[in-house]
């Protein structure tokens, strides 16, 4: 079935002709009411008056202007500047918006990555005290014993405290602790006469040598021997300054000449009472000598006390309070690690010794010994320390 439209163009004519007589009357009715001021039917708005009648009359125009202004409306919203400009203002919107998403975000990830580092902070401050903690546990009480592989018998001919000395100067030591001792055991000074020495190379710590038991390379002397027990000091909250000046290369004799003038030059600036020339044991021809001492589960070379004295001559005004002071240090180290220091040793040499009040020669291990062995030593050397009560 078809809808067909009849269209009655006579009648639609007819209308027309209507409104063309309308529209002229109405503006000979306007000219007239201009010219008729004075009366007062005049004054009513006959144009919207007439035009209400014509929309009574005539409702296709009503339909007519209603049409009318959809289609300006929608000329002008096809205006490519005005679609344009709406398309802009749109997408404008859409990244305003995405910025604003993404500083909520950005936020969002600060706060959240703040928060990981604060709990992670916080996990790592737990971990060290703990790590602290257990490493104060592994150095106290804990089980010591000599298991030196290739011995030498030790001898001495003095014993004070508890503690043995070999006394191979002619000088009466028996009333030594009444020597008056007072220093300050915050500052600590670090040097090698022989820088060079080192030790038997291991699996770890493979070098090649320069002389016998001798290198240049300073990772594998005592050079390196210093540096740990350095560090272990500067955990116990001690100041410590580390010279590793070469003193015996490229020539060994005038060694102490070399090393005094290091030490005079660097106590001007760090001022220290103890002064400590870490060696390694020159035993001679028994190059597998290996004192040990197994603390715990480690095992660490044992080390030696050398002190001087002025039985060579030389003017040496502390050697009672350095001295004193080894019997002092190595007193607590047999209560803590008993074995862990060899008899010391009592000579007439001065060994530069008299730049300080706690000044002393320590010798870590001998040729025989692995620097392993050496370095787990130091730890329980800088706990000797810090137990010390000046």
């Amino acid at each position: 079935m078809f809808n067909v439209t009849v269209i009655n163009v006579k009648g639609s004519l007819k209308k027309v002709v209507i409104l063309i007589i309308t529209l002229s009357t109405v503006f000979i009715l306007t000219k007239l009411a201009k010219k008729m001021k004075t009366s007062e039917i005049f004054k009513i708005n006959i144009s919207e008056k007439l035009i209400g009648c014509l929309d009574i009359e005539i409702p296709s125009i009503s339909s007519i202007y209603e049409k009318s202004n959809t289609v300006i409306k929608s000329e002008e919203e096809e205006n490519p500047n005005v679609l344009i400009e709406n398309i802009l203002g749109v997408e404008l919107a859409k990244i305003k918006e995405i910025e604003q998403t993404q500083i909520i975000e950005e936020d969002q990830t600060e706060n959240l990555a703040t928060e990981n580092i604060e709990q992670n902070t916080k996990i790592e401050n737990e971990t060290q005290e703990n790590t602290e903690t257990n490493t104060q546990e592994r150095l106290e009480n804990v089980e010591t014993q000599i298991v030196t592989q290739n011995p030498i018998s030790e001898s001495f001919n003095s014993e004070i405290n508890g503690v043995k000395i070999k006394n191979e100067t002619s000088f009466d030591i028996s009333n030594i602790m009444e020597t008056a001792l007072e220093i300050n055991k915050n500052n600590i000074l670090i040097f090698h006469t022989h820088t060079c020495e080192s030790y038997t190379p291991s699996e770890k710590y493979q070098y090649q040598q320069t002389g016998n038991f001798r290198t240049t390379d300073l990772n594998y002397t005592v050079a390196r021997v210093g540096d740990e027990l350095s560090n272990y000091l500067l955990g116990f909250g001690f100041n410590v300054y580390h010279d590793k000046t070469y003193h015996d290369y490229p020539a060994y004799s005038g060694s102490y000449n070399r090393s005094l003038a290091t030490v005079q030059n660097a106590l001007k600036t760090n001022p220290s009472d103890i002064i400590i020339d870490l060696h390694r044991d020159a035993i001679g021809s028994i190059s597998n000598y290996d004192p040990s001492v197994k603390i715990g589960e480690d095992v660490a070379a044992q080390v030696m006390f050398v002190i001087g004295t002025n039985g060579g001559g030389l003017n040496h005004p502390n050697w009672k309070q350095n001295l004193k002071f080894a019997i002092e240090v190595q007193q607590k180290a047999n209560e803590m690690y008993p074995g862990l220091f060899k008899p010391i040793i009592l000579r007439n040499s001065r060994y530069n010794q008299h730049l300080g009040k706690a000044a002393c020669i320590i010798e870590v291990g001998a040729t025989g010994n692995t620097l392993d062995q050496c370095l787990n030593s130091m730890k329980y050397l800088a706990k000797v320390f810090e137990k010390l009560s000046y």
